[in-house]
């Protein structure tokens, strides 16, 4: 009997829906979206794909899906490095292999494969009654880090464009400033963690030894200035007054919002906000003014 003939894409989308299931080339024959290309079971296989002389098709075929996953770990690995470097190389592959079962690449590029890795860590993480355990939480939080880094990295930026200048801050009358509302660039992100990660990170990279930090609420900008990401440690109300910018509200709103946690005076809170405007305008945080 003949074996069936099928043109060259319908081969190509079937190849690749087979050897990209993370469950291997025998159970990703059965897959709908391999059976949509060529409906054929895996005892079938060699109507598509011949044997060679030490390999039958399955066989041949695994060879391809096996160099697929280890680029896909690879990348991984390069994506996570401190979150790898924490919990272990053997510890983190297996991490890797449960996440892409769960989340198998959807995109043609490898820039996207890590996104959902912090929300998989999450989902299955250890828990003690109901809980998150602590390592668990930092581990989170880690990989949450390490991938915001990798979307600034990507993602769009300013450079190109005129940022406001801690000069023409100054020249904003006093007057304006409650109703004035701030353009933030494209790459400033906002976070917020359980652990101090932001300084572990540091530390981590320097030395491998680096112990995990106790529980202690931490807040971060992340932002890309000349093409290089850079990060600043915040206290609560900077990070409450930043993401009240960011969302849009007026700079007096803001300032209102960020003062519930401020802990010292208020004549010192004044002092320090034009401290950290200045900061802020001179790390390019802001795009312009808009004044009412």
């Amino acid at each position: 009997m003949t074996a069936p003939q099928y043109d060259l894409a319908t081969i190509q989308r079937w190849m690749q829906s087979v050897i990209s299931y993370p469950g291997g080339v025998t159970a990703g024959v059965e897959t709908s979206a391999a059976q949509e290309q060529i409906a054929i079971t895996a005892a079938e296989i060699e109507q598509v794909v011949n044997r060679s002389e030490k390999l039958d098709a399955v066989h041949r075929m695994e060879v391809y899906s096996g160099a697929y996953f280890a680029r896909l770990l690879e990348c991984m690995r390069g994506e996570f490095p401190v979150t790898q470097a924490t919990v272990g190389e053997e510890l983190f592959d297996q991490f890797v292999v449960g996440y892409l079962n769960t989340y198998p690449s959807r995109s043609y590029s490898l820039g996207h494969l890590g996104e959902n890795f912090a929300n998989y860590l999450a989902e299955t993480s250890p828990r003690d009654e109901g809980q998150i355990t602590q390592w668990a939480e930092f581990v989170i939080d880690l990989a949450r880090l390490e991938w915001a880094f990798n979307e600034v990295f990507d993602g769009p930026g300013a450079e190109a464009d005129p940022k406001l200048s801690p000069e023409q801050l100054r020249e904003v009358p006093a007057a304006q400033w409650p109703d004035a509302k701030l353009a933030v660039v494209p790459s400033l992100r906002l976070m917020q963690f359980s652990h101090p990660v932001s300084q572990f990170f540091t530390a981590k990279r320097r030395d491998a030894t680096t112990p995990i930090p106790d529980p202690q609420a931490s807040f971060l900008a992340i932002s890309r200035r000349e093409y290089i990401v850079r990060r600043f440690d915040l206290n609560r109300a900077q990070f409450e007054l930043l993401q009240c910018i960011v969302a849009g509200e007026t700079v007096g709103d803001a300032i209102a919002q960020a003062a519930e946690f401020y802990e010292d005076d208020v004549q010192q809170f004044a002092a320090d906000l034009g401290d950290w405007f200045r900061q802020w305008a001179a790390e390019q945080f802001f795009l312009r003014v808009e004044l009412p």
